[in-house]
């Protein structure tokens, strides 16, 4: 019987599996640092603890609600993603996928399982943005992956951004310092999410993503920071 495994253990053997994986092209791209990409998975979908496939392989083992992954450097190509109840057998019958990611070179990404807006089980692949920002900026990016309406999010009581969907994203680059942030259904400023305090950090993106339902009241925050001050090619998905 499997035992949880930490999340250093499960980190290596997505890594190992994805190696294994390696597209027979990667050798030949010239567009990355060394034919790999950035890859980080988090779980957004609550009350599920799931296995994670990737290529028909276990790499994940009893990933829980609200946990991350990463970040792994991944051999850029295509790679399938599985998402199975806990101790599935293979995953020949995923709750979530199987999808495809088309990850290139040199690029920084996170796959998140969540909840759409309907409350129906899903996966959405974003892209980091690891374009630098001025000296003393960082970034701040907001993720709705949540089963929820289209949210605003308020800073110091103030929206900063609107009218965000379930699957989108929007990043604002501000002066570094601590942000009194709260998100509330749009148009509205009652609190659904907060308020909390977020630290931007200069040279990175502080990602937050609000994952959960609203309809069972089980809201939460999951917190990504990744490094916008490298090289990294000007993208912004969503």
């Amino acid at each position: 019987m499997r035992k949880t495994l930490s999340a250093a253990a499960g980190v290596m053997t997505l890594l190992a599996a994805l190696a294994l994986a390696a597209p027979a092209q990667a050798s030949t791209c010239h567009h990355g640092d060394d034919g790999t990409a950035k890859l980080s998975v988090l779980h957004g979908v609550p009350g599920l603890t799931v296995d994670v496939w990737v290529d028909g392989k276990l790499t994940l083992d009893n990933f829980a609600p609200g946990t991350l992954a990463g970040p792994l450097n991944v051999p850029d190509g295509d790679h399938k993603i599985a998402i199975t109840g806990a101790d599935a057998t293979s995953a020949d019958n995923p709750v979530i996928g199987p999808v495809t990611v088309d990850l290139e070179a040199g690029r920084d990404y996170t796959a998140v399982a969540h909840l759409a807006a309907d409350g129906s089980p899903t996966a959405t692949l974003f892209t980091n943005d690891t374009s630098a920002s001025p000296d003393g900026q960082g970034k701040l990016t907001v993720r709705h992956v949540a089963a929820a309406p289209a949210v605003d999010v308020l800073a110091g009581g103030t929206p900063v951004i609107e009218g965000l969907a379930n699957g989108h994203q929007r990043t604002l680059t501000l002066k570094a310092e601590t942000v009194s942030a709260s998100v509330a259904a749009a148009g509205t400023t009652a609190a659904l999410i907060g308020p909390a305090d977020l630290t931007v950090a200069a040279g990175k993106n502080t990602i937050v993503y609000a994952w959960g339902s609203l309809a069972d009241n089980n809201l939460g925050v999951a917190l990504q920071i990744v490094d916008s001050a490298s090289h990294g090619h000007e993208h912004h998905g969503g």
